[in-house]
């Protein structure tokens, strides 16, 4: 069997394991096992899958990823969030639309801490929604609000995203932390011109919330300081180069743990649901990892990579044609498949190509996660959606309603970035040449 035969019947195998519900990761492991077994010879598959599995899961350099999700996990468990809303609503809370300007706000501040965009959508899900519903907020606006504001922990630092994107270029993490925060700044700002257009054209979706006085609003600010601290310690000490990434995400977990048992805000349950779900969405990802380095094996032997290169050379279109048929397909993938999983499964595949179009590896990193953004909150698959019906029982068909004004204001700020690669370079390449 030709390398493009087997190709074609391996992918087509695998994709029809995610039809049947088999986890990502096991199935991407079996596809290139498989796949691995018929190109060359099946103890070769053996000895691949025994080293790609062994060398993954005894990785010390892939611990960056449980001490991020920690320290995000503590600070949902431990208060964090709901006091940095408690906040954003005391300044903005009497405008139109305020309490959902107010939980953008407090969602960008909190993601200085928590890189889990789902952990994210159902911490304010269980905060804000409850709040908005009591002002007589529409649905549409406080359930599509939460669940599209949980992406900005894709591309803020400490993004898991991009914690996994570095492992997989072999990419400095540090750089691509730096090189998130004035993209997702802008991001945010998108958010919420978003809700300022929209109460506009009607203001019935956000009624206007209490006024707070000044001496409440200064009382309310220490919270923000405290994240702002901590994410500087954390950035900084990155970018310094003073510690190493596993270190940064040990300090700051530390920190943040510190930080709510000082608020006593930490209870024993609250701890052992933060450690459970730091092991769940760990295991998660680090099996994705596991899976897809087999998988990348395969597509290896089988010259995928190359395949692609010369089919998007043989385009002869514009750099920036190719880049947004790559954007294309990471769209349409993240649609039907976990966004994680598909990132980790294209990205060896693509970045090659990226890289000979002249472009930069931590830019395309920016590009990646702000694709996956939209990904997680594009229908069918559109995770945050899932996760805040979960949480406050709104069906996701009004979510969805919620989310589609977002997407204008993401794809508009994805093609900014695009045409304007300096916004997410000027930070790495000024502060960490």
């Amino acid at each position: 069997m030709s390398e493009l035969a087997t190709l074609a019947v391996i992918l087509t195998f695998l994709f029809s394991l995610f039809a049947l519900g088999l986890e990502i990761g096991f199935a991407m492991a079996l596809a290139g096992f498989i796949g691995f077994g018929i190109m060359v010879n099946w103890d070769a598959a053996l000895n691949l899958l025994a080293k790609d599995l062994f060398s993954v899961f005894s990785s010390y350099g892939f611990t960056v990823i449980p001490l991020f999700v920690l320290m995000g996990q503590l600070g949902a468990n431990g208060g964090v969030a709901r006091d940095l809303y408690r906040a954003a609503y005391k300044f903005i809370g009497h405008l139109p639309g305020g309490l959902a300007i107010g939980t953008v706000g407090a969602a960008t501040a909190f993601k200085a801490i928590c890189g889990s965009s789902p952990a994210t959508a159902a911490t304010f899900a269980s905060i804000a929604v409850p709040e908005m519903n009591r002002y007589g907020y529409d649905e549409r606006l406080s359930c599509g609000t939460v669940a599209t504001v949980g992406t900005l922990g894709i591309l803020i630092p400490p993004s898991v995203v991009l914690i996994v994107y570095g492992i997989l270029t072999e990419t400095s993490i540090g750089k691509l932390f730096l090189a998130g925060i004035i993209p997702g700044l802008i991001m945010a700002a998108s958010f919420v011109i978003t809700l300022v257009v929209w109460t506009r054209i009607n203001p019935k979706l956000g009624p206007k919330g209490e006024r707070s006085t000044w001496s409440e609003r200064f009382r309310s600010l220490p919270p923000i300081l405290w994240v702002l601290i901590i994410f500087l310690v954390v950035v900084g000490g990155l970018m310094e180069g003073l510690f190493t990434p596993t270190e940064a995400g040990s300090v700051g977990c530390f920190a943040v743990m510190v930080l709510t048992i000082i608020k006593r805000e930490m209870s024993k349950a609250r701890f052992l649901k933060a450690v459970k779900d730091t092991l769940r969405i760990s295991c998660m990802v680090i099996t994705l990892i596991a899976g897809a380095t087999v998988l990348g094996h395969f597509f290896l032997i089988t010259r995928t990579p190359y395949y692609v290169a010369t089919w998007l050379e043989g385009l002869n279109s514009p750099p920036l044609v190719v880049m947004l048929i790559i954007i294309a397909v990471y769209l349409i993938g993240g649609s039907f498949i976990e966004h994680l999983a598909f990132l980790i499964l294209t990205t060896p595949i693509f970045l090659p190509v990226v890289i000979k179009l002249g472009y930069d590896p931590i830019w395309f990193g920016i590009i990646v996660s702000v694709v996956t953004m939209i990904g997680v909150v594009l229908p069918p698959m559109a995770l945050n959606a899932f996760v805040v019906s979960g949480v406050t029982g709104v069906h996701r068909s009004i979510i969805f309603k919620g989310i589609y004004p977002f997407i204008i204001g993401m794809t508009i700020c994805l093609f900014i970035y695009l045409l304007f690669p300096q916004l997410s370079l000027w930070l790495p390449n000024h502060f960490m040449r």
